[in-house]
């Protein structure tokens, strides 16, 4: 019996590899510092929780329309709506069980196969694997790298444009490298957009995950709205990466395909959450707030360790709970060639667990310099400063 031959085009999230490698060394009796998955250590706020507990209570444990509920349709177009300065419905809303589906569903609802879908890389990698699962040909745009962090090689993503080119994804705010773009930035690529006549995801997984600064939104440029599906997630702002619910927003006739892909994949998204998500939306935001307080120290902490370690140099970036740092001179101090060498090295020396640069995404031709990823969000400020004093010790040596 065989196997269907497209799966050969599905991608996985690779940092759950490096999980799995950190879990086999910690049951070995050893210390880890655990900064490779974006997941998060904190509780979700308590208002939620109990919200989530009264309407298990109350009996919303059966099925629900396909699309999401209508109060929690009504609570996204305003919520998300008033934050970027444009007007949705609940028609322009899709219930989705997590981010991630949303990105499947707009590939399905916009592109046919063969046809070429422009990504960021290094980016998050299921990008990559659904254009391709789908039949598309996934088209890769880079990043420069600034004093200030790191900007989108715009003439890169305009060398790329075909006549085939249906979509472009766009992920302000990064995972992993925590770009964002400026005013100018985003209007360039809002322009660009609009000439070829593309659709746009907005994956807006980490927008409000921001530190100093106010978020920018490509669906407040004109002529934007009506060609971007946006993609909301519950898990960051408010520590869910567990609980799955998320949500599509945009155009009407996308949504409306994307409810009709709700159907055939998973019925409805869990009925209970959905009112509890009401509650996370529209009731008490100090949660939130503190989760975010607790970011902001963490971040800190980890620039700064990362800062005194010779051979490393980084910018604080001002969203996101990702740090991801140039560490060409430490390869070259330790010899190493290939990237996997520095993470395997530094998990079994000094039992800092992190990505690598070849976790989000095919490499590009060309590219020379070596970058790793920290996350964050899944450790404490004491074990950043423990941890990152290890790391020191063994990136300053040369063996």
């Amino acid at each position: 019996m065989k196997i269907a031959t497209r799966i050969d085009n599905l991608g996985t999230e690779t940092a759950f590899a490096v999980s799995a490698q950190a879990r086999e060394w910690a049951a070995k009796g050893n210390k880890i510092y655990p900064f490779h998955l974006g997941d998060m250590n904190m509780s979700t706020p308590q208002n939620i929780i109990e919200a989530a507990n009264k309407y298990i209570v109350d009996g919303k444990n059966g099925y629900c329309p396909s699309e999401g509920i209508l109060p929690l349709r009504e609570a996204l177009a305003d919520d998300v709506g008033s934050k970027r300065g444009v007007s949705y419905s609940p028609d322009n809303v899709s219930v989705q069980p997590g981010g991630k589906p949303t990105i499947g569903k707009f590939i399905q609802a916009v592109m046919n196969p063969g046809d070429e879908v422009l990504y960021p890389n290094p980016g998050y990698p299921i990008y990559e694997s659904q254009i391709e699962y789908y039949g598309g040909i996934a088209m890769p745009y880079s990043y420069d790298q600034t004093d200030s962090g790191f900007a989108i090689d715009i003439e890169k993503m305009k060398s790329s444009i075909t006549d085939k080119t249906t979509a472009l994804i766009y992920n302000n705010y990064n995972n992993p490298i925590s770009a964002e773009s400026s005013r100018t930035e985003m209007e360039a690529i809002a322009q660009f957009a609009i000439e070829h006549d593309l659709w746009v995801l907005s994956d807006d997984a980490y927008y409000e995950m921001l530190y100093d600064t106010r978020p920018l939104s490509i669906v407040n440029i004109p002529e934007m709205q009506e060609r971007t599906v946006i993609l909301y997630t519950f898990s960051k702002k408010f520590a869910m990466t567990g609980w799955r619910i998320g949500a599509a927003i945009g155009p009407e006739n996308v949504i409306k395909v994307i409810n009709k892909l709700n159907v055939n994949a998973e019925s409805c998204t869990n009925h209970f959450h959905q009112y509890a998500m009401v509650e996370a939306l529209n009731g008490d935001q100090s949660g939130s707030e503190a989760i975010l307080n607790e970011l902001r120290k963490r971040r800190n902490t980890a620039v700064s360790g990362l800062n005194e370690i010779d051979g490393v140099n980084i910018a604080t970036p001002e969203c996101t709970f990702y740090l991801f740092p140039n560490v060409t001179k430490i390869m070259a101090r330790k010899g190493f060639n290939k990237i996997s060498e520095i993470q395997e090295g530094a998990l079994y020396n000094s039992g800092v667990s992190f990505c690598t640069r070849d976790h989000f995404g095919r490499p590009q031709e060309g590219e020379t310099e070596f970058y790793i990823r920290f996350a964050y969000s899944g450790i404490s400020v004491e074990e950043i400063t423990e941890g990152m004093s290890k790391l020191k010790l063994y990136f300053e040596s040369s063996d």
